[in-house]
């Protein structure tokens, strides 16, 4: 079954470029972006079952064996990664076609936008079985071009800036990746990541190190780890809902991988171990004290998403197999969980008008529905019991238990402060958004909005304003382009079908639409179904952990012979 490893790319790249070709015809493109990505998580989930009963799947592309051809790995932490990975992917798109939809408009996203996202993906799911550094470089790069795009979709002043922070630093990053490899491959002369592996015990202490923090650091920024996670609160929350979901979700992930693979294949040493340890307590306490201090609730998520990745560096600083599994849960938890709380505050925005818990209120009485589909991720992402976030970090702190050392007490109690301020941040956003009445000032003055979340998805190219003669509104036939943050945004606003809405006040009721709802709620059933097979999950990450440990099972997979 090797055949299946390259459709993971292929796909979505063949996708990505028939999409493009179909620039008039938007419903095809969305048939087709579902189709693939339906096609790379159905792939991604038989590689899993059949890498766990039967090890470690390579393919070397073009019959070149390693290390002179392109090796394409799947073990079992490639293979869950990449069908949790597909699954966030599938139902992001989705909730972007949803938003389309809500805003009646026949024709979702602008035409660029379904390509990108295919090659988007197709570069996370590159990254994942990338058996080589240069490949993995190509993997990042087109991460880069994608998002780069996503980003800046809508083309307005804010999300242009927040693009060029996000685009410059991704440079920087690549640059010193970059660099990494070229010096790797002097002092190696491969780039294989198994004969790498190899080598790398016989340079000198000091080239080690110089090799291992170069690679740490380019990662590092990836993964956004203090203090390298500057960039991350200011390019996130300016793009459209749906872009930050996938973004939170996934990428940051992906540089979470690079650095799991540099400890435990490349780099299987204690060298840097302490460092991470370090790293991982300022990333913890730094995060969650900026998360603290927000009133927007999404770039809340932003610096929550930034302490969180604190848990993941803990566990594989710790270089123990305990602690590994326990990274790898955390992480497939966190991917879903943190997903899942960007759709929701989307939905917010789109009842609410903003995003701001200043000028949030009612949404209890507004939305119910929205309310509960709040609190569970909330809940999960705080570490409440028994959902997988407590069990995640019940496994860490267990971990750091059994090092023993004074180090290791200090990240457990470091995670144990950073869960109760993220549960605290998360609730008082609960408080102000959904429990308290709406602001009077706010109630009584329509909040002011720039642009829809989903506008900057939607065709730029309006057709000229029909008059309706039942309603007397302006509007564009065959697809309407908005200009308000959201339908609820305020009494000013035009609301959807089923909105009980009087001028002056807050909305009392609102009925959101289906298909958001409805994907909404998929993904907070899935993070809840993280809780419900805890156990097959959390023994199938210790399974991934054992052979990560054992990185000469690696290097005899992808090489073969008696090594």
């Amino acid at each position: 079954m090797t055949w299946l490893v390259p459709l993971l790319v292929l796909v979505p790249l063949l996708g990505a470029a028939v999409a493009l070709g179909l620039l008039r015809h938007q419903k095809l493109q969305r048939a087709i972006t579902v189709v693939v990505l339906v096609v790379a998580l159905a792939v991604a989930a038989t590689l899993m079952v059949l890498v766990d009963h039967h090890g470690t799947i390579v393919v070397q592309v073009g019959g070149w064996d390693a290390p002179y051809g392109i090796s394409l790995v799947v073990d079992r932490l490639s293979a869950l990664l990449l069908t949790v990975s597909a699954s966030v992917l599938l139902i992001v798109l989705l909730f972007s076609i949803g938003q389309g939809l809500a805003a009646d408009d026949g024709e979702a996203p602008v035409t660029i936008f379904y390509p990108t996202y295919l090659v988007l993906a197709a570069g996370v799911l590159d990254s994942f079985i990338a058996g080589d550094l240069f490949n993995l470089y190509v993997a990042f790069e087109m991460l880069l071009v994608a998002s780069y795009v996503l980003i800046t979709l809508g083309g307005s002043e804010q999300r242009v800036r927040a693009g060029t922070t996000y685009i410059v630093t991704s440079l920087i990053a690549s640059a010193i990746f970059l660099a990494a490899i070229g010096l790797v491959y002097g002092a190696t002369g491969t780039v294989n990541i198994a004969q790498i592996s190899e080598r790398v015990a016989e340079l000198p202490e000091h080239v080690q190190l110089l090799l291992h923090t170069m690679l740490l650091i380019g990662f590092g920024i990836k993964a956004a780890v203090f203090p390298l996670a500057f960039w991350l609160p200011d390019s996130y929350p300016t793009a459209p809902a749906p872009v930050t979901a996938v973004f939170a979700g996934l990428l940051t992930k992906v540089g979470i991988y690079a650095i799991i693979r540099l400890e435990t294949v490349i780099f299987p040493g204690p060298q840097l171990n302490n460092v991470l340890l370090v790293v991982a307590v300022l990333t913890m306490v730094v995060g969650v004290l900026g998360a603290v201090s927000q009133t927007d609730v999404k770039r809340l998520l932003s610096f929550t998403l930034i302490s969180h990745i604190g848990f993941m560096v803990m566990g594989v600083g710790l270089g123990t197999v305990a602690g590994t599994a326990a990274a790898v849960f955390y992480t497939v938890h966190h991917i879903v969980v943190q997903t899942t709380l960007f759709l929701v505050s989307g939905l917010m925005e789109r009842v609410g008008g903003t995003t701001s818990t200043r000028s949030l209120g009612g949404l209890l009485k507004a939305a119910p529905l929205l309310a509960a589909l709040y609190l569970i991720p909330a809940f999960n992402l705080g570490g409440i019991p028994p959902f997988s976030g407590f069990i995640g970090k019940l496994g860490l702190f267990r971990a750091a238990a059994e090092d023993g050392s004074p180090l290791a007490y200090v990240t457990i109690a470091a995670g144990v402060v950073t869960s109760l301020l993220t549960l605290y941040a998360l609730m008082r956003v609960w408080d102000a958004a959904f429990w308290r009445p709406k602001p009077a000032a706010e109630a009584a003055a329509p909040h002011a909005t720039t642009a829809e979340p989903h506008a900057a998805l939607r065709s730029p190219e309006p057709a000229p304003l029909t008059v309706s003669e039942e309603t007397g509104e302006a509007f564009h036939p065959g697809g309407s382009v908005t200009v308000t943050d959201a339908p609820h945004a305020s009494s000013a606003s035009r609301p959807t079908a089923g909105s009980t809405e009087t001028v002056g006040e807050a909305p009392t009721k609102v009925r959101l639409p289906r298909m958001l709802v409805g994907v909404t709620t998929v993904a907070v059933l899935g993070s809840v179904a993280l809780t419900v097979v805890a156990g097959p999950l959390y023994g199938y990450a210790s399974r991934a952990a054992e052979s990560l440990e054992s990185p000469d099972r690696y290097v005899q997979a992808v090489l073969g012979g008696d090594r």
